[in-house]
């Protein structure tokens, strides 16, 4: 069964019954709805008026549900996860941390490799230019040393939206985009946990102050995906300066949309998993090649 994403954007109290988390209306204390502990993949909060008790989120984290909380902004800003999520947590950090320089800069190339693959699939899905992503993506050098992912993200996204600059704090759809990357980011990071991986300690990114080096690695083959929701809503929709309910809840549906890897088609939850279970893989030398996803 497909686990969930679940959304809470008004004041409640949740609170954990029979193995189910019990949504309560804030003020009334009175029953709006229930949902299994064990259907559940990525739990977020989005209202400052939320309470949860103790109880609830040690039984979340005990089935590895990623629990993500919103600012003021309505911006994913917080994630918790279990300490680990294997039983031989260990033993696999110990192949993680062992991992030589060459593997990783060899793992990174395939990386942005498929990254880039898939943006010049979404550019061609919606008949755009993308002949010079094709180049970009056959000349990636070990470790990315001559930097064709950053080229190619100057030519994708002059080419995927008009008159548009990808930022973090820039123009719409920059909102759409920042909030769909910090649900796959929690997602990614829980299918880390699960394999017995650190999701700090990355394959690329070595920013110290950041804990979650390894699942911003991992995540950059995915963005497309995200990338690929929100240009679908912006060509019906346009632009919105507002993230309203509609919205996110059309982002939400990134765990579940279809993606085809190892020649298989799965929900990207499930894929994400399979990502990572390889990753560890190569990490053990059982497999030269990550699992990646390929966008159709």
């Amino acid at each position: 069964m497909i686990k969930r994403t679940i959304y809470i954007g008004n004041a409640a109290y949740l609170k954990l019954k029979q193995n189910q988390m019990l949504i309560q209306d804030a003020e009334t204390k009175t029953t709006k709805g229930s949902v299994p502990i064990e259907d559940m993949a990525v739990l977020v909060l989005d209202h400052f008026q939320i309470t949860i008790s103790n109880q609830l989120l040690i039984r979340l984290q005990g089935n590895h549900v990623a629990v993500v909380s919103c600012d003021a902004h309505h911006l994913p800003l917080g994630l918790m996860l279990p300490l680990y999520g294997h039983s031989e947590y260990s033993e696999r950090i110990k192949y993680q941390l062992q991992a030589s320089e060459p593997l990783k800069k060899q793992l990174w190339k395939q990386t942005v490799e498929q990254k880039i693959k898939n943006q010049q699939l979404l550019l061609a899905l919606n008949n755009k230019k993308n002949k010079p992503m094709l180049d970009y993506g056959l000349d990636v050098k070990s470790g990315d040393a001559t930097n064709r992912e950053g080229m190619a993200a100057q030519y994708y996204w002059k080419h995927l939206f008009d008159d548009f600059s990808r930022s973090r704090f820039g123009e719409e759809p920059n909102n759409l985009l920042n909030f769909g990357y910090a649900i796959l980011r929690s997602i990614v990071a829980r299918a880390l946990v699960s394999s017995g991986l650190l999701p700090v300690l990355g394959i690329y990114h070595r920013n110290k102050y950041n804990p979650y080096c390894l699942a911003d690695d991992i995540m950059e083959p995915y963005r497309p995906f995200v990338d690929k929701l929100v240009f679908n809503y912006v060509s019906i929709h346009g632009t919105q300066e507002e993230l309203t309910k509609e919205i996110k809840a059309h982002l939400l549906t990134i765990a579940t949309q279809d993606v085809k890897i190892d020649g298989i088609v799965r929900p990207l939850l499930i894929a994400v998993t399979s990502t990572t279970a390889s990753l560890y893989k190569c990490y053990t030398g059982e497999l030269r090649l990550i699992k990646y996803p390929v966008l159709d």
